[in-house]
């Protein structure tokens, strides 16, 4: 794979070099703006199985109401892309910190605004309308934001750390699934259901500008990382860093996208459609199905720091596989636990939760690891967000669909071809790109 490099003009100036970031002032600004980023994404895929097929598409039935709410859902994964390459660009030319603030008041911003979106009662069809841009936002901010983090984390990772740092982004995701299921949860202790309806579902939206201000003062006391500076000091970065990585690196995009397939499949299985299969088919009430929901989180945020250690110890590649061997025979073990009362839901959950846990908090750096630094920004990002697109944007619509249409087993079905063709991509990928 070539790894050619178009050179800036050498009268390009470096930097401020700056003080060297310490670790924990790293690892605390890349957890806690994944963190904030996913809390605000979440919210939303909390909010659109909870309260948006009434609020915003309430002259459907009741299965095809909630199908329009994840179609909305779905909108931000093929935004995410787009933002990869707009903010990927400009992390890969002008720097991953001011980039990473960038992106965390794209996403930011969205969020608030949809907190204050009126519904379709009071403006009609403007109202989806609007909540599908405000949705697009999230996910072009969200683009930005998670390659950004992984490589605030690996580039300024000790040698023979980076699957540990690397890990830390990425507890970003368990940990926003938690608080945003909490504050719903915690809501509906305080509140009925008919004025979480009316106002209470804003509450976590309008709150998460509290999230934003400290992502931002943390964000804002980082110095850039020790590889982009060496490029910079270098004259390395390229022109145009989408069009370098098109055509040199199309084989890492490829395979990168559908290494992290089954990883989307199974998180979006086990959160958002669980979620509505819990309320809408078993019949769970909100505040049951939130606390399985806030279960799940917890356990995947226990195994990726435990994936972090097996990988250093065992190696990446080789916990990649095995993980994903497992998420196949499981998927064979999901129809008979999701029909068969709530104490299998919860063990369905226990497991499933456990297995994404080792896969996601791997996936970050295994994405990360085949490109160069000036293509590395784009690349990561690309790859993460066409897998959210293939494997992610979809799910909840797809599984609802195969549930209602052709059974459970069709869910468990489509779960495992996710994981054959992930393993599939790992065992074509080298050492060196996974």
């Amino acid at each position: 794979m070539s790894d050619t490099i178009s050179t800036l003009s050498p009268t390009a100036e470096p930097l401020n070099k700056g003080p060297l970031n310490s670790p924990s002032r790293v690892l605390l600004a890349s957890l806690i703006g994944t963190t904030i980023e996913f809390f605000d994404f979440y919210v939303y895929a909390t909010a659109a199985v909870l309260v948006f097929p009434t609020l915003f598409f309430p002259n459907s039935d009741p299965t095809t109401a909630l199908l329009a709410s994840f179609a909305t859902f779905s909108i931000a994964f093929f935004a995410r892309p787009l933002g990869a390459i707009v903010f990927g660009h400009f992390g890969d030319r002008v720097g991953r910190k001011t980039t990473l603030v960038a992106a965390l008041l794209t996403m930011g911003i969205s969020t608030v605004i949809i907190g204050l979106l009126p519904s379709y009662e009071q403006i009609g069809v403007a109202a989806p309308l609007l909540l599908a841009l405000c949705r697009f936002g999230q996910g072009f901010g969200l683009g930005g934001e998670w390659g950004g983090a992984v490589l605030l984390a690996t580039e300024n990772a000790p040698e023979g750390k980076k699957s540990w740092y690397g890990m830390f982004p990425q507890l970003g995701a368990p940990v926003g699934l938690f608080l945003s299921s909490g504050v719903f949860w915690l809501l509906l202790h305080v509140i009925s259901q008919d004025a979480l309806l009316s106002w209470g579902w804003r509450v976590p939206f309008l709150a998460s500008i509290l999230l934003i201000a400290v992502g931002l003062w943390v964000r804002l006391s980082i110095t850039e990382t020790p590889a982009f500076q060496k490029a910079i000091d270098k004259h390395e970065r390229v022109e145009v860093p989408v069009m370098e990585l098109f055509r040199n690196h199309k084989r890492s995009l490829v395979l990168g996208t559908f290494v992290a397939l089954a990883t989307f499949v199974l998180f979006y299985i086990g959160s958002a459609y669980l979620l509505s299969y819990n309320i809408k088919v078993l019949k769970l009430p909100f505040i049951d199905a939130l606390e399985i929901q806030i279960l799940g989180s917890v356990l995947f945020g226990l195994f990726i720091p435990i994936a972090g250690k097996l990988a250093e110890r065992f190696g990446r590649r080789e916990i990649l596989i095995g993980v994903t061997i497992l998420i196949g025979i499981f998927s064979f073990f999901l129809p008979g636990l999701l029909t068969s009362g709530e104490a299998n839901v919860i063990v369905f959950v226990v497991i499933g939760m456990a297995l994404m846990g080792i896969t996601y908090g791997l996936i970050g750096t295994a994405l990360a690891a085949p490109f160069p630094t000036n293509v590395r920004y784009t690349g990561s990002s690309i790859t993460f967000n066409f897998a959210g697109i293939f494997g992610a944007s979809l799910a909840p619509y797809i599984a609802t669909y195969l549930q209602s249409t052709y059974g459970m087993t069709y869910v468990g079905y489509y779960l495992a071809v996710a994981a054959v063709i992930t393993l599939v991509c790992i065992l074509l990928s080298g050492k060196e790109e996974v």
